[in-house]
């Protein structure tokens, strides 16, 4: 889909978001005090404010100069999720964005639109909401890389009690989830469709590209409702598990960090490293490449890049960078359907069965004691600071997702009048009992191949 990269949208971040329209500048001129005259400007103007409005959300994006990625940055409320309490910031202008994002209609701007939000999370618990596999809901697993995302999404299609189980290929990384009744794909992850819209797609891309994916893979046009969910980890221990990865050899060269229309260029993202991989990079020399997007993955990952100018860093100063995807990353995370965390994961699996109606076969085991937790233990203090340092951001998303975990978990027990009875036994359907053990964090530090 062609892009307009005329327009002039800018943020202003030292107060709040603001909002710049294209090149034109409407003059109203003081007119003679004639009532007749008076009535036909003031009607005009009702007809063009009213046109510029309807314009601006229901054209589409290249034509519209208010365009949905637009109108949502006049919303002051993403940079108020830096210093607001959470119960504050789960409900700005009236709206909670702590529940289902639900992308009802075809977008038509490119990928940084924070769809409608829908059905709102306690729209959700109070109405007795169910994911409709029968209908057009699709969830959506945004995968970020060493947060156990390669486990939990072979689970996803492989232990979720179903009325039409995910039918896996043997020696295939590829299962069909499809609906009861007809052959359309209700999750779309790396095992059941493949990375469609790039290796470890992020929020940016993702939002760009399923509905055309979906489209092509099933040959109709449809409006969908989209559900995504995520998995974030504790971001020192995450970054350590990545830093271990990449010293045996691992990359992720395959993909395509799409953002406004186009991949980062390579003076954008300069590469760390010679030749084909990283092998034996010692720990040092990985934090010391300012361009190893290691460093706050989650943030990146989950924010809309396109307010920051994609991969340009000249287009605003770090501070400013920074600030704008911190909030981002919080708003998105926030409106997301679901997201567990790795050091929570009997949690997790409450949150995400309760959210969905959904059941795994088998329980999320946890064991805290990881090779990666323990390199952490090993490092030396200043090297612990410095990449602490790197990963601010991640480590400030990181408590306000564990607040906002907690929060949700004890609405939801609340809620539940046979909940000790229900935690208690997890994963523990009678007909499906041990057909997996799920062990999220023996996986997490697990394989050499470049697509965890």
């Amino acid at each position: 889909m062609p892009v307009d990269m005329h327009k002039n949208v800018s943020v202003q971040v030292d107060s709040d978001f603001a909002l710049l329209l294209p090149s034109g500048v409407y003059e109203i001129k003081k007119m003679e005090p004639r009532s007749k005259i008076r009535t036909i400007i003031v009607f005009c103007l009702f007809l063009a404010i009213a046109g510029i409005i309807g314009f601006g959300y229901f054209c589409q994006d290249q034509v519209c100069a208010l365009s949905k990625r637009a109108v949502i940055l006049q919303s002051s409320d993403m940079l108020a999720y830096n210093e607001l309490p959470l119960h504050q910031a789960n409900s700005i202008n009236g709206n909670n964005v702590g529940g289902i994002t639900a992308m009802a209609s075809k977008s038509s701007a490119p990928q940084n639109i924070i769809a409608n939000a829908g059905l709102s999370y306690e729209d959700v618990l109070n109405d007795d909401f169910q994911f409709d596999m029968d209908g057009h809901d699709v969830m959506v697993f945004l995968h970020i890389q060493k947060t156990g995302g390669t486990s939990f999404g072979r689970h996803l299609v492989r232990d979720l009690d179903l009325k039409r189980p995910c039918e896996c290929q043997r020696q295939r990384k590829r299962c069909y989830c499809f609906r009861p009744h007809r052959n359309e794909n209700w999750l779309f992850s790396r095992y059941s469709t493949g990375w469609k819209c790039g290796l470890h797609a992020d929020w940016t891309e993702l939002t760009s590209c399923v509905d055309v994916e979906l489209d092509k893979n099933e040959g109709e046009t449809a409006k969908r409702r989209y559900f995504y969910i995520s998995l974030l980890r504790q971001p020192i221990a995450r970054y350590m598990s990545e830093y271990r990865h990449v010293r045996r050899g691992a990359t992720w060269k395959g993909s395509r960090h799409w953002c406004l229309g186009r991949q980062a260029t390579a003076a954008e993202l300069p590469a760390c490293y010679k030749g084909k991989d990283w092998l034996d990079v010692d720990l040092d020399q990985f934090a010391g490449c300012e361009s190893n997007l290691a460093a706050n993955r989650q943030t990146r990952m989950l924010a809309d890049l396109a307010l920051v100018g994609c991969y340009n860093k000249s287009s605003m100063n770090a501070h400013e960078r920074d600030r704008v995807m911190l909030a981002s990353a919080k708003r998105n995370l926030a409106a997301m359907a679901y997201f567990g965390l790795t050091e929570y994961q009997k949690m997790s699996q409450y949150i995400f069965e309760e959210t969905f109606n959904l059941r795994f076969a088998i329980p999320f085991e946890q064991h805290n004691t990881t090779i990666s937790a323990t390199a952490v233990q090993n490092l030396r203090p200043d090297q612990k600071r410095r990449i602490e340092k790197l990963n601010g951001l991640d480590i400030e998303l990181y408590a306000f997702a564990k607040t906002l975990l907690f929060q949700r978990f004890e609405h939801l027990k609340a809620k539940d009048t046979n909940f000790e009875q229900r935690y208690a036994n997890l994963g523990n359907i009678y007909f499906k009992q041990g057909v997996t053990e799920f062990n999220w964090d023996s996986n997490v530090d697990d394989g050499l191949s470049s697509d965890h």
